[in-house]
C-alpha cells in the first residue's frame, strides 16, 4: 500500500517546513508549492490525495486554486483544506462555496489540522471508487447527481427506471443505490422491494429521493429497507454528505461484523478442537485421523481448483467429519473386533450427531452437509440418507476419499495397516461404487505428485 500524498501550498517557507515535517512523521508523502499557480501546475502533473493551501498568496490565491481544482474533472474529487489567518465568517463561507473540505485557522492548526488530515484521508480512502447506481427518469436529475457524486470521487452508473436499474445491479453490484420513486416501467417502490428480495443485493444501502408530497411513501420505504431519503429539490452537497455517511457507516458495520465473526470463529475453532482432541484421545488407533483426513482433503481440493475460501472451509469440514463419534459409547467405538448389526447401526449415527452438534453454531451452514454426508456412497448404499451420485455434496465426496485412504493405511485393533499400493487398488475398485470418480482421479494425481508421502 502506498503512502498518502499531500500537496502543501503556502508562500511561507517556515509554514511549509513545519507542516511537511508533521505529515512526514506520520508516513505521509509531501510535495511543496510556493503559490497557487505552482500548486495548480503540480496537481495537473501528479495525483494528490489532499491539498492543504493558504489563501493569500502571490500569482494565484487559494480560492482560485481550489476553484481550478474543482472544475477539472480529473482533479475535482481531490479534497482541499484551507489553512488561513483570516477568521472572518464571509471568508470561511467563501472557502466552502468554492469546494473546500475544511477551513482551519492557523491559530487552531496545532490541534485541528492533523485530525482533519487523518479524517479526510481515511474518508477519501474509504470512498474512493465506490460505485453508486442512480435511478431517475429525469435526465437533468441524473446529470446533476452524477456530476456531484463524480466530483466527490465516486464511480457512477445511471438508469432511467427500476427495471433497467435492477438489470445493471445484477451484473455490477453497486455499493450504494439512489433512486427516485415515480418512474415508468418499474417505480421506486417496486424496485426497492425487488432489491430487498434479492439476497446478494439486499444489504446495499438505498437512498430514496422524491418530492415533498411523497413523504408518507418515503417513510413506508424506510420500513421496507431503504436507508435514507432526500426531498427534492436538494443540493449536491446534501446528497454527497448523505452518500458518504451511509457508506462510512455501512463500512464500519461490515468491519464490526467481520471482527465479531472472526472472534466467534476463533472461539468455535477452539471449542471444536478440544472436542476432537477429546474424541481421539479415547482411541490411540485413530489419534491424528482428523488432521490427516483434513490434509489429504485439502490436497485433493487444491488439485480440483477450488478457491482459497473454499479450500479453507473444506479443510475445516474434514477436520470435523467424525465429530459425531463423541456421542458413541466407548464399548462400541473402541471394540477390537467386528461390530454386530445393532452396534454398526449405532456407529452409523455419528454423521447426524456431528451435524446436530454443529447446527446451533453460527457460520457452520456450509460445513454441515460435508460432515453429514461423508459416508454416503455413489451407488446409493451409504448412510444416513442413501444419496446417489452427484446428490452427495462435492466436499463430502472429497472427504470420503481421504477418509477411506487414511483408514486403510492406518493400523486398527482388528487388522494391520495396508501399504499405499494396496490401499490405492481398493480405492480404484470402489470408484463409482463407493467413491466419486472425479475425486479419486484428483487423489491419484496428488498421490503421484507426492509419491508415497500423500499424508504429509
Amino acid at each position: 500500500m502506498r503512502n498518502p500524498h499531500v500537496l502543501i501550498v503556502d508562500d511561507s517557507k517556515t509554514i511549509r517546513s513545519v507542516l511537511s515535517s508533521q505529515l512526514r512523521s506520520r508516513s505521509i508523502d509531501v510535495t511543496e508549492a510556493i503559490d497557487g499557480l505552482e500548486g495548480l501546475n503540480s496537481i495537473r502533473e501528479s495525483h494528490y490525495d489532499l491539498v492543504i493551501t493558504d489563501i493569500i498568496m502571490p500569482n494565484m490565491d487559494g480560492y482560485q486554486l481550489c476553484t481550478e481544482i474543482k472544475k477539472n474533472p480529473e482533479t475535482q474529487s481531490t479534497p482541499v483544506i484551507f489553512l488561513s489567518t483570516d477568521e472572518r465568517n464571509d471568508q470561511i463561507e467563501k472557502g466552502f462555496e468554492v469546494g473546500a473540505a475544511a477551513y482551519i485557522t492557523k491559530k487552531n492548526a496545532t490541534k485541528e489540522l492533523i485530525p482533519y488530515v487523518h479524517e479526510i484521508l481515511n474518508k477519501s480512502k474509504l470512498l474512493r471508487d465506490k460505485l453508486v447506481l442512480v435511478v431517475d427518469d429525469s435526465k437533468h436529475i441524473l446529470n446533476v447527481v452524477q456530476s456531484g457524486l463524480f466530483g466527490a470521487g465516486f464511480k457512477v452508473l445511471t438508469a432511467s427506471n427500476g427495471n433497467e436499474a435492477y438489470s445493471i445491479a445484477s451484473k455490477e453490484i453497486p455499493d450504494l443505490i439512489i433512486s427516485d420513486i415515480n418512474m415508468p416501467a418499474m417505480n421506486g417502490i417496486e424496485f426497492c422491494e425487488k432489491i430487498q428480495q434479492t439476497p446478494y443485493l439486499s444489504s446495499i444501502p438505498l437512498v430514496i429521493m422524491s418530492s415533498g408530497g411523497d413523504r408518507r411513501t418515503m417513510r413506508e420505504l424506510l420500513h421496507k429497507g431503504a436507508s435514507a431519503f432526500l426531498v427534492k429539490p436538494f443540493n449536491v452537497d446534501q446528497l454527497v454528505i448523505t452518500a458518504e455517511k451511509l457508506l462510512s457507516d455501512h463500512f464500519k458495520m461490515e468491519l464490526q461484523q467481520r471482527e465479531l465473526l472472526k472472534t466467534e470463529r476463533t472461539l468455535t475453532l477452539g471449542s471444536i478442537a478440544s472436542l476432537i482432541q477429546a474424541l481421539e484421545a479415547r482411541d490411540p488407533y485413530t489419534r491424528g485421523h482428523s488432521d490427516t483426513v483434513a490434509a489429504i482433503s485439502l490436497k485433493i481440493a487444491k488439485k480440483m481448483s477450488f478457491n482459497n475460501h473454499e479450500l479453507e472451509r473444506i479443510e475445516f469440514a474434514a477436520r470435523l467429519h467424525d465429530l459425531g463419534k463423541i456421542g458413541i459409547r466407548d464399548e462400541i467405538l473402541l471394540k477390537p473386533g467386528p461390530l454386530t448389526i445393532p452396534e454398526f447401526t449405532l456407529i452409523k449415527q455419528h454423521p447426524e450427531l456431528g451435524a446436530e452438534i454443529l447446527r446451533p453454531i453460527p457460520n457452520m451452514g456450509d460445513i454441515i452437509p460435508a460432515v453429514l454426508y461423508h459416508h454416503e456412497r455413489i451407488d446409493g448404499h451409504g448412510y444416513p440418507h442413501g444419496l446417489v451420485g452427484n446428490e452427495i455434496p462435492i466436499w463430502a465426496r472429497i472427504i470420503a476419499v481421504a477418509d477411506v485412504y487414511d483408514a486403510l493405511t492406518t493400523e486398527r485393533p482388528y487388522r494391520r495397516e495396508m501399504d499405499h499400493e494396496k490401499a490405492m487398488n481398493i480405492i480404484t475398485q470402489n470408484t463409482n461404487l463407493q467413491l466419486c470418480s472425479e475425486c479419486v482421479k484428483s487423489f491419484k494425481s496428488v498421490s503421484s505428485d507426492n509419491q508415497n508421502n500423500i499424508k504429509i
